[in-house]
């Protein structure tokens, strides 16, 4: 069965590749992925697989099996990033200042194909699968959006998949692991409230860049010093802004970022010692610090059977010696973790890494591009994970 889902798949690889350069040309920020959403929708209409707009821009597919059982859901992400594009392929993006950089467009390709595959034998199926076509990963989350809007009710979705490109490993490959697997999110944004005055007259204001610069050293204990060195803690700040001139001391300055840790006891407690630690240092300054600390991705943790089960398949599609164990956590976030929270899921890495093409640079830069040749490949894995969780070997 196995070799007859990859030949399917190597079928209709350059069609694949077409909805993935066509996505990648036209890219679509967050909540805005209009003329994604319409593709999808038109490849979904093709294929004759029901489904249901959510969200605008977001999309819910059923593939009912001709057998009752279980339902396993598929995510695939469908947004962009604000990157300005430096690859020079001749499918780069025509948006200006906006980038497939993290291979979202490969995700819902490849997730496209699994349909496709997944439809030639739905008579076969014992069970259902649901297809989430996700807007906005890289926002504000719209997973947990499209779970407050029901779809992972009628059916019920009973497991969820999920897969995200990985340039560090070759195409042909696979990465997972069980238990945690990216982190807790919360980003952060904190002002800092001052006195300006002349440049040469600096005892006269309470300068708020140099608190500022006091209190972001000092938030790097958080994990150096407040943390056991096992732990994951990052604690980054991206940006900061103050002043006009050269020669005066601004009334504010505002720095933002992002604090990441695996959950549990140990995310309130980096909060509350990035509190202490701003309004500390802030108060010993003479400054007045407003700290904002919002709430977000919970983390993704992956389900032991359903490690269990992606590792299986991707053995049968890809060969046992291509199925990597990933040795620790990601601290990079995904939104997955909602739906894996909801239902027993697994959030697992396929490698697209071309040394010889160039394929090699991290996600999330404007030289980042993947190998269209593991499309297919993803494609095949993703209906053999599928097949094994419904019809027996989950």
């Amino acid at each position: 069965m196995t070799e007859q889902i990859l030949c399917g798949a190597r079928a209709i690889a350059g069609d694949l590749e077409t909805v993935f350069q066509t996505i990648h040309r036209t890219p679509e920020l967050g909540n805005r992925e209009h003329h994604t959403a319409a593709l999808i929708r038109q490849r979904l209409d093709r294929l004759g697989v029901e489904y249901t707009p959510v969200l605008d821009t977001g999309t819910v597919a059923v593939i009912r099996g001709g057998r009752p059982g279980k339902t396993i859901g598929f995510r695939a992400d469908i947004d962009a990033l604000p990157i300005l594009e430096d690859t020079g392929l001749p499918y780069a993006s025509q948006v200006p200042g906006v980038m497939h950089a993290c291979g979202h467009d490969f995700h819902t390709a490849a997730l496209l194909g699994a349909a496709e595959l997944l439809m030639a034998r739905r008579e076969e199926l014992r069970g259902n699968v649901k297809l989430f076509f996700q807007p906005d990963e890289e926002g504000d989350g719209g997973a947990a959006r499209m779970i407050a809007a029901g779809c992972m009710e009628n059916p019920h979705v009973d497991a969820m998949l999920c897969c995200h490109v990985e340039s560090g490993i070759p195409t042909g490959t696979v990465s997972v692991r069980s238990g945690p697997i990216c982190a807790a999110s919360n980003p952060f944004s904190v002002t800092i409230k001052g006195r300006g005055t002349h440049g040469a007259k600096p005892h006269l204001g309470a300068d708020v860049i140099v608190a500022g610069a006091q209190i972001i050293t000092a938030l790097q204990t958080i994990s150096s010093r407040r943390t056991s060195p096992t732990e994951p803690v990052v604690v980054t700040v991206g940006s900061f802004h103050a002043g006009t001139a050269g020669n005066v001391l601004p009334e504010e300055a505002v720095f933002t970022g992002i604090l990441r840790t695996m959950g549990g006891p140990a995310r309130q407690r980096v909060k509350d010692d990035f509190r202490a630690i701003v309004t500390g240092i802030a108060a010993g300054m003479g400054v007045e610090a407003e700290v904002t600390i919002f709430e977000s991705y919970p983390g993704c943790r992956n389900d032991p059977a359903m490690t269990d089960l992606v590792r299986r398949a991707a053995a049968k599609v890809l060969g046992p010696e291509h199925v990597l164990e990933l040795a620790e956590p990601s601290l990079g976030t995904d939104d997955f973790g909602y739906f894996s929270d909801a239902a027993p899921g697994c959030y697992y890495y396929v490698g697209v890494g071309n040394e010889s093409k160039g394929f090699t640079c991290p996600n999330h830069n404007p030289h980042f591009a993947v190998d269209p040749e593991a499309l297919p490949l993803a494609a095949a894995l993703h209906v053999q994970t599928v097949l094994d969780y419904l019809n027996g070997d989950a």
